[in-house]
């Protein structure tokens, strides 16, 4: 069962295991600059609110309401970040971005894939913040009218469909997690490896600046993982006037720039596990054009204040924890 608590959505898996529980946030950040040079890890600066589409069925698109689950809103060329708060029982999460994975670049598929490993594995991804295109690299998460050619979606299908994100939860079998605990406890020391209310596009994500970030490869084996349970969510973006015309709320403040951020003397991020073996990215994302890429092929300026930055302060984080990746302005 899936359930929205205080902008989280909380999967939980009872009939598994009683500790079953992951919680996926949506962060808002920076956008690093769309400029080819590689950025550390931007902060977390907030969550984004989420909303039931049921609760708003009536100023939302038709197809909303037969996938059902959540809305964000999101300005043009906003970006953002997924965490995953899973306590101490591991999950296998398949993510897309219209419908295209956001780790093989493939289309959105049911089950799991090892070979190439078309999913996250929790206790070794604390986030995701882009589309995976290289070992070490992920193209950040942008959001772009869905219609005008920037979507990984589009580039890769053609069409200007879907939008959003979908989201599907496994749990790991609870043999194998009972005996990973087991285990812990010998030896403490060691771990286991519409009708719209208003006329405007539907919005999707597109590849943007480069992200030092590694996407790590399944430690466990796809046998760890309970195929015979799942949780799905839809998550729907709409514009920061959408969203004020469906809810009557108003959206959140328009996001920070990389550059205002960097100049106050704000740290940026770099996650650290060197145990780890990194999946080597996807060639259909890799060879996808960034935002500032296919504008300049369409002619256009689609991004702001694309400035390039130098992150002075970058803070290691550990994967124990002990590291918050928030920053504050």
């Amino acid at each position: 069962m899936v359930t929205l608590e205080h902008d989280s959505l909380v999967f939980r898996f009872p009939s598994v295991h009683a500790d079953a529980r992951l919680a996926v946030n949506f962060r808002r950040t920076l956008r690093v600059p769309d400029d080819n040079r590689e950025y550390p890890l931007p902060p977390g600066l907030g969550s984004f609110p989420l909303l039931h589409v049921d609760d708003y069925a009536e100023r939302t698109p038709s197809a909303w309401s037969a996938h059902g689950g959540v809305f964000l809103p999101m300005y043009q060329a906003e970006a953002l970040w997924i965490r995953f708060d899973r306590d101490d029982y591991p999950f296998a999460v398949k993510i897309a971005a219209g419908k295209i994975d956001a780790v093989t670049g493939g289309p959105w598929s049911p089950g799991l894939t090892a070979e190439p490993q078309d999913y996250l594995v929790t206790d070794k991804q604390p986030w995701l913040d882009g589309f995976c295109i290289a070992k070490g690299h992920v193209r950040q998460f942008v959001a772009m009218p869905l219609g005008e050619g920037f979507t990984a979606e589009e580039q890769l299908t053609g069409a200007a469909e879907h939008g959003g994100v979908q989201i599907v939860v496994y749990p790991m079998k609870a043999e194998v997690y009972e005996e990973a605990v087991a285990y812990r406890r010998m030896a403490p020391t060691i771990r286991m490896r519409m009708r719209w209310a208003v006329g405007s596009p539907v919005i999707g994500l597109a590849p943007g600046g480069l992200i030092r970030q590694k996407v790590y490869k399944d430690p466990h084996g796809i046998s760890a993982w309970d195929l015979t349970q799942s949780s799905r969510c839809f998550v729907h973006i709409l514009n920061s006037a959408q969203y004020r015309a469906v809810t009557g709320r108003m959206p959140p403040t328009e996001p920070l720039t990389a550059q205002a951020y960097t100049n106050a003397g704000l740290p940026w991020f770099d996650y650290y596990a060197a145990d780890q073996a990194a999946l080597a990215g996807s060639p259909k994302l890799a060879s996808l054009d960034s935002v500032a890429a296919m504008g300049i092929k369409k002619g256009a300026s689609p991004l702001t204040d694309n400035v390039p930055v130098n992150p002075g302060q970058v803070i290691r984080i550990r994967p124990d924890g002990s590291t918050v990746r928030e920053g504050s302005f």
